[in-house]
């Protein structure tokens, strides 16, 4: 039996909890066959991340093999240096398959995950290409330039990253005060997808896990709304599942719904 093939270009993380280890556990829970491009190599741990660039041929390469697969959809998250992001952008030149753009800037330690360069190429190029582009608060303000601190302004830099080419954007809440409140402006409507706050540290990966999994039903056939209240559900429960790593901050819990059916009850 044939599965949907899902592309993550990310970063490799040594801790297991994001980038390109929890993009493919998270295609994995949704049955479809992740395949990957690594742009960087990162040594993490629980407090803190280093990373180093992969080759731009390297990079090219990998993409190059990927979409020999047949990919059916593709997400990207931390692209590292500026040649390894323009090697990423034009390989996807010919893609015009679902792209969910991941714009990681930062690792959850406080480590800059791109190079001011990179970030050009992201804001510049890669975002123009995005089915769907999903970022956090902070990211939201670094690509629009205006504080994003309420569900107003999650609505207000939604609608400006779709000016500025995105076919749609998620502007993720997962860090207001009340409730994760998640805004999506698909070109023509916005849509609100909210759910109660977890109390938890273990929240690594999230962003990345998020949108994977948005990835991986787009591929499966969802339209857009339906693929992120899928995703968004299901984040919320990796996020109560996140377990400690480390003695520090640790992941969210991809495997949260096998681990729920393998667990007897009385």
């Amino acid at each position: 039996m044939t599965r949907p093939v899902v592309m993550s270009i990310a970063g490799s993380d040594s801790s297991g909890g994001a980038g390109m280890q929890g993009d493919l556990r998270t295609m994995m829970a949704f049955g479809v066959h992740g395949v990957s491009v690594v742009t960087a190599v990162t040594a993490q741990d629980s407090a803190g991340a280093r990373w180093w660039p992969v080759a731009a041929d390297a990079v090219s390469a990998q993409l190059a093999a990927g979409l020999a697969l047949g990919p059916a959809a593709i997400k990207t998250g931390m692209l590292g240096d500026a040649d390894a992001a323009r090697a990423v952008v034009a390989g996807l030149l010919a893609w015009d398959g679902p792209l969910v753009v991941d714009p990681v800037c930062r690792a959850s330690s406080g480590v800059d995950l791109l190079d001011p360069e990179a970030f050009i190429v992201l804001r510049d190029e890669l975002l123009p290409r995005s089915t769907l582009i999903t970022p956090n608060l902070a990211e939201a303000e670094a690509l629009t330039g205006g504080a994003v601190r309420h569900e107003d302004d999650q609505r207000r830099a939604a609608q400006q990253l779709v000016s500025m080419g995105a076919r749609a954007a998620l502007v993720t809440g997962g860090h207001l005060a009340d409730e994760a409140r998640d805004v999506l402006f698909d070109g023509s409507a916005f849509h609100v997808f909210a759910a109660p706050l977890v109390s938890t540290a273990h929240t690594h990966g999230t962003g990345c896990a998020l949108a994977s999994a948005i990835a991986s039903r787009l591929a499966l056939g969802d339209s857009l709304v339906a693929a992120v209240d899928a995703a968004k559900s299901w984040i919320t429960g990796a996020i109560a599942g996140g377990y400690p790593l480390g003695g520090a901050r640790g992941p969210v819990d991809h495997a949260w719904q096998q681990r729920a059916v393998a667990t007897p009850t009385d």
